[in-house]
C-alpha cells in the first residue's frame, strides 16, 4: 500500500470517529483506540519514508494528533478548537479549504 492509499483510507475513518464522538454515538476511548491502531498500522508500512507528503496527509496527521492530545472535555466543549478541527474534517472529506494553521507531520 502507498502512503497516499493509507491516508485516503484512514482519513475517512478518522472523520467518522471524530464526528461520531462529537455526536455522542461513540465514547472517547474508541477515538483513542483508533489513534493507537493507526499508529501501529503506520509503523508496519514498508517504504513510508521514501514517499512524498501531500496536503491531505499533513491535515490527517494534524487532526489525528489534536484528537489524541486534547482532553475529551476540551474536544467536546471548546468552540475554537472544534471550529479548527471542523475545518480539518471538511478538508479531509473534500468539502473545504486547506486549513492554514495545519502543521501535521509524520510520526
Amino acid at each position: 500500500m502507498t502512503v497516499q492509499g493509507f491516508i485516503n483510507r484512514k482519513a475517512k475513518q478518522l472523520a467518522y470517529f471524530v464526528r461520531a464522538f462529537w455526536d455522542k454515538r461513540i465514547p472517547y476511548r474508541e477515538v483513542d483506540l483508533y489513534f493507537w491502531d493507526t499508529m501501529e498500522e503506520w509503523h508496519q508500512m514498508q517504504d513510508r519514508n521514501n514517499q512524498p507528503f501531500s496536503a491531505k496527509e499533513r491535515v490527517f496527521w494534524h487532526l489525528l494528533h489534536q484528537v489524541h492530545f486534547w482532553s475529551e472535555q476540551k474536544l467536546l466543549e471548546d468552540p475554537f478548537l472544534r471550529s479548527e478541527l471542523q475545518t480539518c474534517l471538511d478538508y479531509l472529506e473534500g468539502d473545504g479549504q486547506y486549513p492554514l494553521d495545519c502543521v501535521g507531520v509524520r510520526p
